[in-house]
């Protein structure tokens, strides 16, 4: 899924071998691959190479554009037949990346394994944010709920799925969500409901265990759920193409309440995008989903250490703190290493839990089932 349609800059998809966006001069240069979007890129640019580059003036970071996690699965292919030969692989460090990937890389010591001994901040990671020994959480995001304020009292927002289906009921037509393949905000509000539907165990959903008959046994069930809710939604059952557009609906006071990424709705306010009056709120039965961005070391990198010094720094609270303040992210970091005031204004959307849902087949067949159960009158084009 396309999360950010929103508030990112346009620029060409790069190549495998792009050329790097910057570089700044220096003894030692950190080969750093990234495969996020432009805003991501602009961060990096903008605030983390400045920053690093002043921290420690001996190293200098080049940033590759790999275009998408395809481009970083071949440079990671690479870093494998490198270490097989005892070869530079080209690159030290990718700015999020499964270490899952290739297979057989982490048995055969691709990857570094972090821990306190190398990376400095280590014991300040947010424990809900750890997914691998091989993979370093450095920012995140997640789905919330944003509301306007001036017409819903931030008293009475709802803050569990049946205090959410209710007001959406005694409230038709102001709520709205898109299409779950047209975004993530949409796509985990569908599987918010998946998972009330199933006991709210996000744990009874893996890469490994899908199968037809198991998908039709814990689906089902969600289905009734939304169509439940359809006639009560925005145009009694309209859904919006894309994160981009529940966000300018709410902005133009046409619904009261929609999902949203918290990065895409934190940064929308801070430009001016989104009125100050906008509220945000998570649920506390069980969160909306959401996920980290995870930095992985090449253990044969030429420039390995200098890596490990670097993704170090990206724990620090400076560059913490800019995460949430310049791009709208969630820490890597438990809040209770950021600041006061950011912690105090954030205490409505600070999780206590992230749940996640797996892709491949599972998002295959959420999505074929909510069209064809949920939606049956919409076009998928």
């Amino acid at each position: 899924m396309n999360r950010r349609e929103f508030l990112v800059t346009s620029s060409a998809v790069v190549g495998l071998l792009a050329m790097p966006r910057f570089a700044f001069a220096a003894g030692e240069t950190i080969d750093l691959y990234s495969g996020s979007d432009a805003n991501i890129i602009d961060f990096w640019s903008n605030i983390v190479v400045p920053a690093f580059s002043k921290a420690h003036p001996e190293l200098a970071i080049k940033v590759t554009d790999a275009g998408d996690n395809t481009g970083l699965r071949a440079i990671a292919d690479r870093g494998l037949a490198a270490l097989k030969t005892k070869t530079d692989p080209q690159a030290d460090i990718f700015e999020h990346f499964d270490p899952r990937l290739p297979a057989g890389g982490i048995d055969a010591g691709l990857w570094v394994k972090f821990s306190a001994e190398n990376i400095e901040g280590f014991d300040h990671v947010n424990p809900l944010s750890v997914d691998s020994e091989y993979s370093l959480p450095y920012r995140g995001s997640q789905v919330l709920l944003a509301y306007d304020t001036t017409k819903l009292d931030p008293k009475n927002a709802p803050k569990t799925w049946e205090q959410l289906t209710a007001w959406i009921k005694a409230n038709p037509g102001q709520f709205i969500y898109n299409r779950p393949d047209k975004g993530g905000s949409g796509g985990n509000f569908v599987r918010r409901a998946i998972h009330e539907a199933n006991g709210r165990d996000p744990s009874k959903f893996t890469v490994d265990n899908f199968t037809a008959d198991y998908a039709n046994q814990t689906l089902t069930p969600a289905w009734k759920l939304l169509t439940d809710l359809a006639p009560s939604l925005y145009e009694k059952g309209a859904y919006t193409a894309g994160n981009t557009q529940s966000i300018q609906l709410l902005a133009q006071g046409v619904v009261t309440m929609t999902p949203v990424w918290s990065d895409q709705i934190l940064q929308a306010i801070s430009q001016g995008v989104l009125p100050e009056t906008t509220g945000l709120v998570q649920l506390s039965d069980l969160a909306l989903c959401g996920g980290f961005s995870r930095m992985t070391v090449l253990s044969n990198g030429a420039h390995k250490d200098a890596a490990l010094k670097l993704a170090s720094f990206l724990l620090s609270k400076e560059i913490q703190e800019s995460i949430i303040t310049e791009i709208g992210g969630f820490p890597g970091v438990s809040w209770d290493h950021i600041s006061d005031d950011l912690r105090k204004k954030y205490a409505d959307v600070i999780p206590k839990t992230i749940p996640t849902f797996p892709s491949g087949d599972w998002e295959t067949n959420i999505n074929d089932g909510w069209y064809r159960n949920v939606a049956p009158n919409i076009s998928r084009t």
